[in-house]
């Protein structure tokens, strides 16, 4: 049974894939798959964690982030190939999952450069230890095969890693992590990682970066000061949502916190 739900999911995100630029609802998904529409959803968010529609959703914007980094095709146009009919219904779903509009997108690759160089310059960053009566995440980071650079930690309220994270940090790959100041919440563990030897295109459109995603809910509860939570990444998978927020995005918030904690110490 388990073999058989597991190809079925497969062969559907395979469809997805090929016939991204096509009208697909869920009753063609579950007959690709051989299940009833119910059946078929139900098992394909078991295994993936979000509904079958929403993930083609998201595969269509990832789809999105390429043609913007890759082609000049008018934002309209990509839109429209995607499946949007309107330019501002694409550019705000766009970005709300993104975290910028797919204009800002497409000219944000000096800033994902200058980012990138700040932390390769700087290295050995640390979110400030404060005191706090809301609950911090605390855990050591894993890595299935080593690797040179920094891992992007989020807590999404999703299990895919879209939009801005609530809550985030940035920290080397064989290190602790630490998020301080959670409130209470349901949130998913979401992680990237960006290796020095990266092309800031890499950075734009993270088709193979390591990762991991939380499967399960992480329940942060009022009065608990800490949660342990480790990381573990691994090569991409085939089932993995794609990582919709933009990691530039990430980049910057994240020195812009440190340039304001170092103005603070002042």
């Amino acid at each position: 049974m388990e073999q058989s739900y597991s190809a079925a999911v497969y062969d559907a995100i395979t469809y997805m894939h090929a016939h991204l630029h096509e009208p697909l609802d869920l009753t063609g998904l579950a007959a690709q798959a051989a299940y009833s529409p119910y059946h078929f959803s139900r098992l394909f968010k078991k295994s993936v964690g979000v509904p079958p529609l929403y993930y083609l959703s998201g595969l269509r914007l990832q789809r999105a982030k390429e043609l913007l980094i890759e082609t000049t095709f008018p934002v309209r146009d990509i839109g429209m190939e995607i499946g949007q009919q309107s330019v501002g219904t694409f550019t705000t779903s766009f970005a709300a999952r993104v975290g910028m509009t797919p204009g800002a997108f497409r000219v944000s690759a000096a800033s994902a450069e200058n980012s990138f160089s700040s932390l390769k310059t700087t290295r050995h960053w640390a979110e400030p230890a404060l005191p706090t009566v809301e609950t911090s995440i605390q855990g050591r980071i894993y890595s299935e095969v080593p690797f040179e650079g920094f891992v992007l930690i989020g807590l999404f309220p999703r299990p895919m890693p879209e939009g801005v994270p609530l809550y985030g940090t940035l920290c080397d790959t064989a290190d602790e992590y630490h998020i301080p100041r959670v409130k209470p919440g349901v949130y998913y563990v979401m992680a990237t990682s960006i290796a020095w030897k990266m092309k800031v295109n890499d950075i734009l459109i993270p088709h193979h970066t390591f990762r991991t995603r939380s499967r399960e809910a992480l329940h942060v509860e009022a009065g608990r000061p800490l949660e342990k939570k480790d990381i573990y990444l691994y090569p991409p998978r085939f089932d993995d949502p794609p990582i919709l927020v933009s990691l530039s995005l990430l980049m910057n918030n994240f020195l812009r916190r440190q340039a304001e904690t170092a103005i603070g110490k002042k």
